[in-house]
């Protein structure tokens, strides 16, 4: 494949012109090239900046499908990003060489939180009650600006890589608000509506969680995750191998065709970009946020250990989950037509009832946890 040369045409561009990699991940098996894979739109950051028809293709991707690429190449601040997040996938292994004996410390779901470890097998992730086969560490957007009151005990490791977290939850909550800006504009929200609902120094349950998916055996494969939606507002998720897949919804598949789970293939230099319940709610249904889950990668990447890198932006905690004022501008979102006034979680207790609904591990009798999944409402 023929590189890239990048030139400068903004305060945002790379002050030197950069050479783009080819879309391939060292030392990784390639992804299937004789499997389907979802139609996400493929945005650019860069242009992004400067384009308004790059503007509306993005709007329109959050309501028709919710997902989509972003090329973070050729811009100071995705570059940035792209850097940290190498920085963490290179942190990744050393984290989970802790060992789950020594992280299961961390484990505080018991203590009605998210934050932290949630080890193998500790979520429920279908109707039969099966379990699921990942472990991943939530570290908290809040501790480490120093917002909130009463931090918890994180392992020693993660104090030691404090600068690229730190720097990696600012690049990502600026590129997250970025985004929300041009979507702002598209619903004729007034002006920065969102992005107040989404303050840096708010309060919120906005974190980084590292996911870890060991291969596993051909003769059983199950979900790593379950189906479901992200619950907050905006997701950034970086990976290097296949296992994400998405339901596409029945508007953007042929006719006469039934939606089927298929597989988002990873790019270099892009991240992968979805919108969560909370964006839903806001727009009384304007906005889509899409159902998705995690298999076993494919091919002989199924031999390899998956890690993911994700940045989750949920509201600040004390945001109504409901829908927006449009201040008198006439715009996108429809009106409330229910009786009375619209109701709405606040955001902190609906992201804590969501992360914590299927827990569950061995102990629990798998008819026991098949109730659990069907009140969840993940099965519909």
């Amino acid at each position: 494949m023929a590189t890239q040369v990048l030139t400068t045409t903004s305060p945002h561009d790379l002050p030197v012109p950069q050479i783009l990699e080819p879309h391939q991940f060292q030392n990784l098996p390639p992804f299937p090239n004789d499997i389907p894979t979802a139609p996400l739109v493929r945005l650019s950051l860069k242009q992004l900046r400067k384009a308004d028809s790059e503007s509306l293709r993005l709007f329109e991707s959050c309501k028709n499908l919710g997902f989509f690429y972003l090329d973070l190449r050729g811009d100071v601040e995705g570059e940035a990003l792209l850097k940290e997040a190498g920085q963490l996938f290179d942190f990744a292994p050393k984290f989970y060489d802790l060992g789950a004996e020594e992280l299961r410390k961390y484990d505080r779901q018991s203590q009605g939180s998210y934050i932290g470890y949630k080890g193998f097998g500790s979520n429920i992730v279908d109707e039969k009650g099966n379990l699921d086969r990942s472990e991943f560490y939530n570290i908290p957007k809040d501790e480490f600006l120093n917002i909130s009151p009463n931090p918890y005990d994180h392992p020693q490791l993660i104090y030691d890589n404090k600068p690229v977290i730190v720097s990696y939850i600012l690049h990502s909550h600026s590129l997250v608000s970025f985004i929300l800006t041009h979507l702002n504009k598209h619903l004729r929200l007034p002006l920065e509506t969102l992005t107040k609902l989404h303050a840096l120094q708010s309060p919120s349950g906005d974190q980084i969680r590292l996911i870890k998916a060991p291969p596993q055996p051909p003769s059983d494969q199950q979900l790593s995750l379950g189906k479901h939606t992200d619950f907050g507002s905006v997701t950034l998720l970086f990976n290097r191998l296949g296992g994400l897949q998405i339901l596409p919804p029945p508007s953007i598949v042929p006719d006469g065709t039934e939606p089927q789970w298929t597989f988002v293939k990873p790019l270099p230099g892009h991240c992968i970009v979805n919108l969560g319940d909370a964006m839903t709610k806001f727009t009384r249904g304007v906005l889509r946020s899409n159902i998705h889950r995690v298999v076993s990668p494919p091919g002989e990447q199924a031999t390899q250990t998956r890690y993911s890198l994700v940045y989750f932006s949920r509201p600040n905690d004390d945001v109504p989950l409901k829908g927006l004022d449009d201040g008198g501008n006439e715009g996108v979102i429809p009106k409330w037509e229910g009786e009375g006034e619209e109701d709405g979680m606040n955001s902190k207790d609906w992201i804590l009832l969501q992360a914590l609904r299927l827990k569950s591990d061995n102990n629990i009798l798998v008819e026991e946890r098949k109730k659990l999944w069907e009140a969840s409402g993940r099965g519909t």
